[in-house]
């Protein structure tokens, strides 16, 4: 599966001109939306991430400490940017695209995955708040929706925080 957006250029050109890629993880809004994410999902871990043209990035983190970056063609971030709507693998297990992938058949065994693309206001996915388990579970529509809500307040914040640099 193809894991390059048709319109990767100028993608990856807004993601750098937002000037976010090189600072530190955020103990900030970014923080607390991950902790919140993972406490109202119940999942062990929730991610603020950036996907570059090569590696993704983690902005902010729980449940993971000091993340580093992840080459792009392992990160599940690489499929979420690639759709408008939340991406999500209940049992990753049974999803074939999925068996080939580290994070799933290694020791860290990822079974559940869900993200929301972070898009900016011009329609650039630069990212994804994602929330990560071990095991299996269902993802309503609301379920959905919330984490589409918690993703558009970090791409509000990360315009915000470029308008004010």
């Amino acid at each position: 599966m193809p894991i390059i957006p048709e319109n990767e250029e100028q993608r990856v050109a807004k993601l750098r001109s937002l000037d976010i890629l090189d600072t530190h993880q955020e103990e900030g809004p970014f923080k607390h939306i991950a902790s919140m994410a993972a406490r109202m999902f119940n999942v062990p871990i929730a991610l603020v991430n950036l996907v570059d043209r090569d590696f993704v990035y983690t902005k902010a983190s729980h449940g993971l400490d000091n993340p580093t970056p992840v080459p792009r063609g392992t990160s599940l971030c690489s499929l979420a940017i690639l759709r408008e709507d939340v991406t999500v693998f209940e049992n990753a297990l049974e999803e074939p695209c999925l068996l080939a992938n580290p994070m799933v058949t290694g020791e860290f065994g990822l079974r559940f995955y869900a993200a929301a693309t972070l898009t900016t206001s011009d329609g650039h996915n630069i990212g994804a708040l994602c929330i990560v388990d071990q095991e299996s579970r269902t993802f309503s529509d609301i379920d959905q929706r919330i984490l589409e809500n918690l993703a558009s307040i970090i791409t509000e914040e990360i315009q915000k925080i470029n308008k004010t640099s």
